[in-house]
């Protein structure tokens, strides 16, 4: 079972990588081509998330796995919406 503090931390980190991950999907859809290494670099960091996350998940408990699986979805969701803009 994975601990309370590291769900937590993890499940911020994982914020803090969607905020980052949607400025850069905002700034790519405004401006196209201008930042493609900052655009790439938040779908890496949003890919590393999930394969962090998919390895939490079956350590966690039924609850936490509730938590993992809505947070999966958010760090997918803005995968698809980064790949569908097309930016590169």
């Amino acid at each position: 079972m994975t601990t309370r503090d590291a769900m937590n931390s993890f499940i911020s980190k994982c914020e803090d990588t969607l905020q980052l991950a949607r400025d850069q999907y905002i700034d790519g859809s405004r401006q196209g081509h201008f930042h493609d290494v900052e655009y790439s670099e938040a779908q890496a960091q949003l890919e590393e998330r999930y394969n962090e996350l998919m390895a939490m998940y079956h350590s966690a408990s039924g609850e936490q796995k509730e938590r993992l699986n809505r947070m999966r979805l958010q760090l997918q969701q803005l995968q698809n919406e980064m790949t569908l803009l097309n930016h590169h």
